[in-house]
């Protein structure tokens, strides 16, 4: 983890997709914390929405396991 001079420390997201038939599970996770969250759609999805949906979940993960902070 790094820290900018204007913002908060950055973290290393990795964000993968596994495609069985005809739907694709994406799942990001923190590099730092080890946290993951999960999103499954259909294989037709963009990869785009797929990752911003399992961001959009890890974060409110992060949120949840800090204790609402």
């Amino acid at each position: 983890m790094t820290a900018d001079r204007q913002g908060p420390p950055r973290r290393d997201i990795f964000v993968e997709f596994v495609v069985q038939g005809a739907y694709v599970k994406a799942t990001a996770i923190d590099g730092t914390s080890g946290l993951e969250a999960s999103v499954v759609g259909p294989a037709g999805a963009s990869r785009e929405a797929l990752s911003a949906a399992a961001l959009r979940k890890l974060e409110y993960v992060r949120k949840r396991t800090k204790g609402g902070t």
